[in-house]
């Protein structure tokens, strides 16, 4: 961009022939500092009513952040909003079922959802998720069985969690899953990842998440997903 300015006067400042004035200097601008990112966003947990009210909004997150590529044979976004819903008021039935969102202020001070986790504990006599005993090896289920263990099913972020800052505490994905072990006093929390699903894993990876032993492994080398244990 060209800036044009005006030309300096040719008069000499008084009592110096034939110089220009000295101009002061302008103070230095100082850079604005935005907000910390552990304060950028608000994170809280929202009630099952509160769910229900906003359920279409949850809906269109998960549309909006699930599925980097989409192929002419996927889902429409509607009809996968609308399984993500259906299984999500199924899973609001579990005991101790939580949700977190994160909220942000957008524009006209309206409130944006930018994030949201969900999960319940995995209890030693079930109720089981999505046949999720299939996947424990012996050490996982006396975890469970001592209240210890909780099941994250869904963290569902913006792309730039996924690729900016996962190692970093404050990284929002990483405030999420922490937030729910810590609300329920979990040792442990465990996910089950599609095999296909290559992004998602590589994403849950960055924020903490580790393949199980090789004992669990092999309760699950079969199955259609992957088992990742958060600590």
């Amino acid at each position: 961009m060209t800036v044009n300015t005006p030309e300096r006067p040719e008069t000499a400042h008084p009592g110096t022939t034939g110089r220009w004035p000295t101009l002061p200097k302008a103070p230095p601008q100082r850079r604005r500092q935005g907000p910390s990112p552990e304060k950028g966003e608000l994170v809280r947990a929202l009630t099952r009513c509160q769910i229900d009210d906003r359920m279409r909004e949850l809906g269109e997150l998960y549309t909006r952040t699930s599925c980097s590529q989409v192929r002419a044979s996927d889902p429409s976004d509607q009809d996968r909003s609308a399984a993500f819903r259906r299984r999500l008021a199924g899973h609001m039935r579990r005991p101790g079922f939580e949700l977190l969102v994160a909220e942000s202020d957008g524009p006209l001070g309206a409130v944006v959802l930018t994030a949201c986790a969900y999960g319940f504990p995995v209890r030693g006599d079930g109720p089981w998720w999505d046949g999720l005993d299939g996947y424990l090896p012996e050490s996982l289920l006396r975890v469970a069985a001592s209240g210890g263990l909780f099941a994250i099913v869904d963290i569902l972020v913006e792309r730039r969690v996924r690729t900016q800052d996962q190692s970093r505490d404050w990284n929002l994905a990483r405030r999420l899953q922490k937030r729910l072990l810590i609300d329920h006093a979990a040792a442990l929390g465990v996910t089950l990842v599609d095999r296909a699903d290559a992004d998602t894993l590589e994403a849950l990876l960055s924020w903490g998440w580790r393949r199980p032993s090789a004992e669990a492994r092999e309760a699950s080398h079969l199955a259609p997903g992957r088992l990742l244990v958060l600590h």
